[in-house]
């Protein structure tokens, strides 16, 4: 079988974690997302992942409420580092051997972020979960997402979310949404499409590398996107 991606940066949503539920992780949704890497890494694909915190603490939230912006995006990256370590728990209990390596240092649980150490972990087969976004307030998991793909030189970023592609506007509110099939970087910040941040699309953009939208919630797309079968909306130049 000819794989279209061979090296991959999933991003993963804190959100999607949640399932039906109102906050924090929900172990069937963990479960759920652990099989489907644990069935793309089968193929022979490297995986790269990158989670938000939105389930946890969202930092702009909490700035709005008079914390100190910095304060606020802390406290977010150290909840991904919560996140990534659940989602390393249920990989290897599938099987899988997972890396958490984390942008702010936290020794005793994960090994610091290094991107040679990183990049061999992924030949080894390992999946690797990249924590702590980028280390520094100011920039989202998105950002952090793109970051570490380029890093890494990852083929291509797979934003997993919970509709099935980019959408002239929210699908679940409007019935008359238009979903794209194809997207420039260009077009994405013109239209002002919110798949992730500007900054995000920015750097991508700059790299040229490509951003799939898909679907996560239903099993299987993940591996046919990597079989080249069409899913979702792909955003290049």
């Amino acid at each position: 079988m000819e794989l279209k991606y061979k090296r991959i940066l999933l991003k993963l949503s804190g959100e999607a974690l949640m399932g039906e539920d109102s906050f924090g992780i929900n172990t069937d949704v963990l479960g759920a997302i652990s099989e489907e890497i644990k069935d793309i890494m089968a193929l022979g694909v490297e995986v790269g992942i990158v989670i938000g915190a939105g389930n946890i603490f969202r930092g702009v939230k909490g700035a709005s409420q008079g914390m100190d912006r910095t304060a606020a995006d802390n406290m977010g990256m150290v909840a991904t580092v919560i996140n990534s370590l659940a989602l390393q728990d249920a990989l290897e209990r599938s099987g899988v051997v997972t890396r958490v390596m984390s942008a702010i240092p936290m020794r005793l649980v994960c090994e610091p972020y290094i991107r040679r150490r990183a990049a061999r972990h992924l030949e080894k087969g390992r999946a690797v979960i990249f924590a702590a976004g980028t280390g520094n307030p100011y920039f989202t998991t998105d950002s952090a997402g793109v970051l570490r793909a380029l890093e890494v030189d990852a083929d291509v970023i797979i934003k997993a979310t919970k509709v099935d592609g980019v959408y002239d506007k929210d699908p679940e509110q409007y019935d008359d949404a238009v979903k794209y099939d194809s997207l420039t970087y260009d077009e994405v910040l013109s239209k002002n499409l919110r798949v992730m941040d500007a900054a995000g699309i920015a750097l991508a953009k700059e790299d040229k590398k490509p951003i799939l939208v898909l679907n996560m919630t239903r099993p299987g797309n993940i591996h046919r996107a990597i079989c080249g079968e069409k899913i979702g909306t792909l955003i290049n130049s």
